[in-house]
């Protein structure tokens, strides 16, 4: 199929671009590259692209494509907090544009990379895709609203697919450490402690992003009236974890560490327990590959590589929000996050 992917330079979007090429899929990019300084290792595979962001896209960017998967959008719970009303912008309403504008072009699949933080404050029974959606930020909140809005726009002819990922962890040339495995394997790996942030009690369903990326091979080529306008969760029911038991996992694979509690660290309000049955029972060639362990070892290696300091990973080239404030300041780009001057993209 030919497909415009959304957010191809991103941390999900670098991985999953080879896994749609080496599908036999025709694949153009669309990407703001608004953490171009961020690379981690070798650079993202090159393809087609748009270079432009998400909030100026145009019919003309989408007319002839197959499908739209979208990913671009601003990526985790602190960039969402630092301007809430900006994540809005261009999380929901950009998204719901670029839906209006794929279903008038003809695009008839429109996958949307959703998150099971939907749930929010889910607490500790599980829960499945037909449970309430209780988000605690505006991270969470934004993708709400963009599958309520979309799922409006289904018809005969437009097949929206929401996929609820899991917290995601893995190595990919835009690594985020903001995310739980990357997080304690990259304190355990440069300090010798495994370093939890809360009380360790929350649940989290965790899972590689080559699963996720293989979960949107396998929902772009599953036969429409499977995914037409469903949301799926995506991960293995299996590897449901609470934060502490992360910890165990990573203290058990980087030599010589220690788990250690923040002094101020309480209760996480988001926790949750998610099934992930439904994705395998209607998508049969989805098989995930990774589960914890394999990851924490992955990433210990990886940074082990590269001799990742403490410095890196907790200061602006790799930790999004202060990447994104340190762009701020230069004048790169202006506080709604458009390139200025120079800068802006070619």
């Amino acid at each position: 199929m030919k497909v415009l992917l959304t957010g191809h330079k991103g941390y999900i979007g670098t991985v999953l671009t080879p896994m749609l090429t080496e599908a036999g899929h025709q694949v153009t990019g669309y990407d703001s590259d608004l953490f171009r300084r961020c690379t981690f290792g070798a650079d993202p595979v090159a393809i087609p692209e748009i270079i432009k962001d998400i909030r100026d896209v145009t019919r003309d960017d989408v007319e002839g494509f197959d499908a739209v998967l979208h990913l671009a959008g601003l990526s985790n719970d602190p960039l969402g907090d630092l301007n809430p009303e900006l994540t809005f912008d261009i999380n929901h309403r950009a998204s719901v544009r670029l839906a209006e504008l794929a279903k008038d072009a003809g695009v008839e699949r429109f996958i949307f990379s959703s998150s099971c933080s939907n749930y929010g404050a889910a607490g500790d029974n599980m829960i499945d895709e037909t449970g309430a959606c209780n988000p605690v930020t505006p991270y969470g909140e934004s993708k709400v609203f963009v599958e309520r809005d979309v799922s409006k726009l289904a018809d005969d002819n437009f097949h929206p697919t929401f996929l609820r990922n899991a917290t995601a962890y893995g190595v990919s040339p835009r690594l985020r450490f903001d995310l739980v495995l990357n997080n304690l394997v990259a304190w355990a790996y440069t300090t010798g402690k495994v370093y939890i942030k809360s009380d360790g009690s929350p649940w989290r369903p965790i899972v590689h992003i080559g699963d996720i990326s293989r979960a949107f091979v396998a929902a772009l080529e599953a036969p429409v009236e499977s995914v037409h306008n469903r949301a799926f969760n995506v991960g293995r029911t299996s590897e449901n974890y609470r934060i502490r038991e992360i910890a165990d996992i990573v203290e058990e694979t980087v030599p010589g560490c220690r788990i250690e509690y923040a002094a101020d660290g309480g209760p996480d309000k988001r926790c949750y327990r998610v099934s992930c049955d439904l994705i395998q029972q209607t998508l049969p060639s989805f098989e995930p590959v990774w589960d914890t362990r394999k990851g924490a070892q992955e990433l210990y290696e990886a940074y082990r590589g590269i001799g990742l300091t403490l410095e890196e990973f907790e200061g602006k080239k790799y930790k999004r929000i202060d990447h994104i404030r340190s762009l701020i300041e230069e004048g790169v780009v202006d506080p709604a996050l458009r390139w200025q001057g120079a800068a802006s993209p070619r």
